[in-house]
């Protein structure tokens, strides 16, 4: 899904100029099925680790699509990287699927939840839109009224939400699902897909995943050569 504001990297032109002849998943061009970000963000990886960063919306359809095949990829990686997410502000710091995201991330709850919220959204057709709708859904999944709430409005979730859009510009995220390796190379299956125009629908989520093991082996390379 693309997203409404612009990336500081121009993305989107820039790919426009690519040598698609050459792209290969397997072998990722830069500026063609990855950009790096002209300044490395922060990791959270232990030693030994490569950072995986999903930049997702609960509402994104593309996102829901993905799940299942990426949680497989990322239990295949298994102790290569450090997998964690982003949600976007689809409607700004005050967004309340954002919202809802960083409370139970907060609370240790993310993980748990992830695939419930997906089917709400995209199974169910219950759309969470609104604070009172993020309450009824955790109350509804036993999750303690208060002690949401008391996360949902603390100062520091208030906090991670004001820095939300700013983390946006400075990844350079235009779509979700995106992803962001080592706090240093941005992919997406959309980059990937117009860089391989020959590729079958069906072959884009894998393709996706190669070159972002590609990505992730690059890292480790450069760490490597210090």
């Amino acid at each position: 899904m693309q997203l409404k504001r612009r990336s500081v990297l121009g993305l989107a032109a820039g790919m426009l100029a690519a040598p698609w002849s050459v792209a290969s998943p397997a072998k990722p061009l830069a500026g063609v099925e990855y950009i790096q970000l002209p300044a490395p963000m922060p990791v959270r990886a232990a030693a030994g680790k490569i950072e995986v960063i999903e930049f997702f919306m609960y509402h994104c359809p593309a996102c829901n699509s993905l799940e299942a095949e990426l949680m497989a990829w990322v239990k295949k990686m298994g102790d290569k990287i450090e997998f964690r997410r982003f949600h976007l502000p689809y409607h700004g710091v005050n967004d309340p699927e954002a919202h809802l995201f960083v409370t139970l991330e907060a609370m240790g709850l993310d993980r748990k939840l992830h695939q419930k919220i997906l089917d709400a959204w995209h199974v169910e057709r219950k759309r969470l839109r609104t604070d009172d709708d993020n309450v009824a859904f955790v109350v509804a999944n036993g999750i303690d009224r208060q002690k949401f709430l008391d996360v949902y409005n603390s100062f520091s979730v208030q906090a991670t939400m004001r820095r939300l859009p700013r983390t946006l510009d400075q990844y350079a995220v235009q779509y979700t699902p995106s992803f962001v390796i080592d706090g240093r190379f941005l992919t997406s299956p959309s980059m990937i897909a117009q860089a391989n125009l020959n590729l079958a629908k069906d072959d884009v989520h894998p393709a996706s995943f190669t070159a972002m093991e590609a990505l992730i082996d690059l890292a480790i390379r450069s760490k490597k050569a210090g």
